[in-house]
């Protein structure tokens, strides 16, 4: 469906679609070839375009075709590759890849006349833009470089709560038996160490850069610390600081639906839950190589030091259902990264080095 819009003009690019562009329920939009570094953080509002907001608070603009490395504290606004002419019926969504998200890289997607982030309106017509500001590490991207996804819904697709335990019954979605709350299905933290001791990791602070293109090419130890499990099976999270912690539970997204991580509920802590909230059918799900796959969470504190406990909930997940079962799978058949996985840094990092010189 998402090809066949494409073919029919309500998404247009000046390049073809690169091979594995278009994934199970999400298209990843691309980098254009110029970004601007901006004062601040903006939304361009009724009756206001991006480009006319990028003129009043433009600080200078460079090309990405050669690559270019994107500052931590920064703001830029990149022009996508992808425009869209949506139909009256059609509206769009956008989120952050995984592997963005885990990276502490703050990306969100505006359109012309917007209120909002991340969210295009029924019958849009009209350019995208990436907002980017990496939080941790500075990053290495270039025209091309895909840090969001993008979804298309017709109409309302959420489930709600009777239909979710009815869904939850049928193919548990997590391996909890009690999980189902309101509209979502909830998720908690796991502070018991099951992986060896360890219960996640910080990052570290004044690293290399980063480029996001290349896989499996820098020392996990270079840029992250990690954290052992404490006796009483809770971790203190320091203000500015990144963490990489994984949920409970295993999750499962069924063939048939695709799910979003969102916000548990704002009042229970001083914390933000999930940068990339997008899980495609087939997440987790035994058809696709998956067994069950722990949500990996990106955890920042805000203003002030707080405790998280083993089994506190965090988040909750949303599902909603897919006009149709995609032609494939997220999962091993189509190189997925992050299928059956548990406690997983993004797809840049390998595990540390042996020390072969060691007694």
């Amino acid at each position: 469906m998402i090809a066949a819009l494409a073919a029919e003009g309500a998404i247009a690019a000046p390049d073809p679609f690169i091979a594995d562009q278009i994934q199970p329920a999400s298209l990843d939009l691309r980098l254009g070839a110029v970004a601007y570094r901006v004062r601040a953080s903006f939304l361009p509002g009724p009756g206001i375009t991006v480009t006319q907001r990028i003129a009043e608070l433009k600080l200078h603009e460079f090309a990405l075709a050669g690559g270019a490395v994107l500052e931590t504290g920064c703001v830029y606004i990149v022009p996508l590759l992808e425009k869209l002419e949506l139909p009256a019926d059609i509206a769009a969504a956008t989120n952050p890849k995984s592997s963005t998200g885990r990276l502490d890289v703050f990306t969100r997607v505006i359109a012309d006349e917007t209120r909002g982030f991340d969210r295009v309106a029924n019958g849009y017509h009209g350019p995208l833009y990436a907002e980017i500001s990496p939080k941790t590490f500075p990053i290495l991207v270039r025209e091309g470089t895909r840090l969001s996804q993008m979804r298309l819904h017709r109409g309302g697709a959420a489930l709600d709560e009777k239909e979710l335990r009815a869904l939850h019954a049928r193919e548990r979605l997590v391996d909890r038996a009690e999980a189902v709350m309101g509209d979502g299905v909830a998720v908690s933290i796991d502070l018991s160490g099951r992986e060896g001791g360890i219960v996640g990791y910080r990052a570290k602070r004044h690293t290399a850069v980063i480029d996001v293109e290349r896989r499996g090419a820098y020392d996990m130890a270079d840029f992250w610390e990690p954290i052992a499990a404490r006796a009483d099976k809770s971790l203190i999270l320091d203000p500015d600081e990144f963490y990489i912690l994984a949920s409970t539970e295993a999750v499962q997204v069924p063939p048939d639906y695709a799910a979003e991580m969102v916000p548990f509920d704002p009042l229970v802590g001083e914390f933000r839950v999930h940068y990339a909230g997008f899980f495609d059918p087939g997440f987790g799900y035994a058809g696709a190589g998956g067994l069950g796959a722990r949500a990996v969470l990106e955890v920042r504190s805000r203003e002030v030091p707080f405790i998280l406990e083993h089994g506190q909930i965090v988040g909750r997940l949303v599902f909603e259902r897919m006009l149709a079962r995609p032609d494939k799978l997220y999962g091993t058949g189509i190189g997925s990264n992050y299928q059956a996985q548990g406690l997983k840094l993004s797809k840049h990092f390998r595990p540390v080095r042996e020390n072969r010189n060691a007694v």
